[in-house]
């Protein structure tokens, strides 16, 4: 675990950002001496970073698999030993020159294979996205329709509820008579009581 650590800080630190710096550096001075040794550098670190991919799955139970990793990034980095011009020189070159129109055939067909498969994805993806979105206004609606029906339901029992007289209750059986017994002891009295003056007068 420690070697894993150590190895990719030394990948990163001076298999990366330090040619980067200095390829930052060749493109500023326009020196093309410079510019071509770091465009071969990274030529053959991506190859290499390809190839540690898969080594570092297969073979990381190798004895000293990290320090040699090490070793192999610091060779391609030391102006003595020029180890990306060589390799570059000697393995790389020749074959992406052998190999070069094969190369772009194949970007060719692959580019127009991925355009074509990324036109038919995007109708098919625009189509779902279009009848998800008529389906989804169309239950909108109907949801809609149907919660306004309900309201104007609840609103014609309300009007009907306050626009309709209340009921009258009926009087009691026994007000009536109650009232007209004692209603009449009261016109007699009255009438006495009247008949009582008119005398006195005469």
């Amino acid at each position: 675990m420690v070697s894993w650590i150590i190895s990719r800080l030394v990948v990163l630190i001076f298999g990366t950002l330090y040619p980067a710096y200095y390829s930052y550096k060749a493109v500023k001075s326009k020196d093309i001496k410079e510019y071509v040794k770091w465009m071969m550098y990274w030529i053959i670190f991506a190859l290499f970073t390809t190839a540690e991919t898969f080594t570092d799955i297969f073979l990381c139970w190798f004895p000293f698999y990290y320090e040699l990793k090490i070793a192999f990034v610091a060779w391609l980095l030391s102006p003595y030993t020029k180890g990306s011009s060589l390799l570059y020189r000697k393995f790389v070159h020749p074959t992406l020159s052998s190999k070069e129109k094969e190369i772009d055939d194949c970007l060719v067909q692959a580019k127009d294979r991925s355009y074509d498969a990324l036109v038919h994805f995007g109708k098919r993806g625009l189509n779902v996205a279009a009848t998800a979105a008529v389906m989804a206004a169309s239950k909108g609606q109907g949801a809609l329709s149907e919660r306004l029906r309900s309201f104007s339901m609840q609103d014609l029992t309300t009007i009907r509820g306050d626009g309709a007289p209340a009921p009258s209750s009926p009087p009691p059986q026994g007000s009536g008579r109650a009232s007209g017994k004692h209603g009449q002891p009261k016109m007699s009295r009255s009438a006495s009581e009247s008949a009582g003056s008119s005398g006195s007068l005469y």
